[in-house]
């Protein structure tokens, strides 16, 4: 149990790290406080749940395709991690450093934009399935704890995000980008050395 929450926390800081880049982002798209109570809660709450869902589908999907699949997918599963992550990573740091008159927010309430962030984030995670599978581990349990470490991470990166972001203007952002490149690299190092 002990391993799967190990597991679980280290799966979910991709996307901690992402909600607290969206969560200063939304604050940009909308200067000034909410224009309803709640809708801070209302976005976090709709990012930690793509966020949850897709960190506890990968594994699932990962585990059965290690299941009866296993040489097909694991033999390109890092450059998908490493494209994804990299795309929306440049992007971010791209629309951060534009100037004022140009720029155009990556909004992460945007559901193209989410699904593309979930997957991205999430990707790993069909890797940690995969292991799963050859190790023989009964799934049900890890991607419980998975799912819901990450959405409690999700969340509340949302509304530190949301509350620190004016202090960072665009380099929460640039940071954000940049992390996901790192974890983009990371997974494709391990993978191919």
């Amino acid at each position: 149990m002990l391993t799967y929450i190990f597991i679980a926390f280290a799966l979910a800081m991709d996307a901690f790290a992402v909600s607290i880049t969206s969560g200063a982002i939304i604050k940009n798209l909308k200067p000034g406080p909410p224009t309803k109570k709640g809708e801070i809660f209302d976005n976090a709450l709709k990012i930690a749940i793509f966020f949850g869902v897709f960190q506890m589908g990968m594994p699932l999907i990962g585990w059965f395709v290690g299941c009866y699949l296993d040489r097909f997918i694991s033999s390109f599963d890092h450059w998908i991690a490493f494209g994804l992550l990299n795309l929306i990573g440049i992007k971010m740091i791209y629309e951060a450093t534009k100037k004022e008159s140009e720029k155009k927010e990556i909004n992460p309430l945007n559901l193209y934009v989410l699904l593309l962030l979930s997957v991205a984030t999430s990707i790993d995670a069909l890797a940690v399935g995969l292991s799963f599978a050859f190790l023989s581990v009964s799934i049900i349990t890890p991607i419980m704890i998975i799912g819901v470490i990450t959405f409690s991470l999700s969340f509340i990166g949302v509304f530190i995000g949301n509350k620190a972001g004016h202090f960072f203007e665009n380099k929460i952002e640039i940071l954000g980008g940049i992390i996901l490149i790192v974890i983009g690299l990371k997974i494709l190092i391990q993978h191919l050395f």
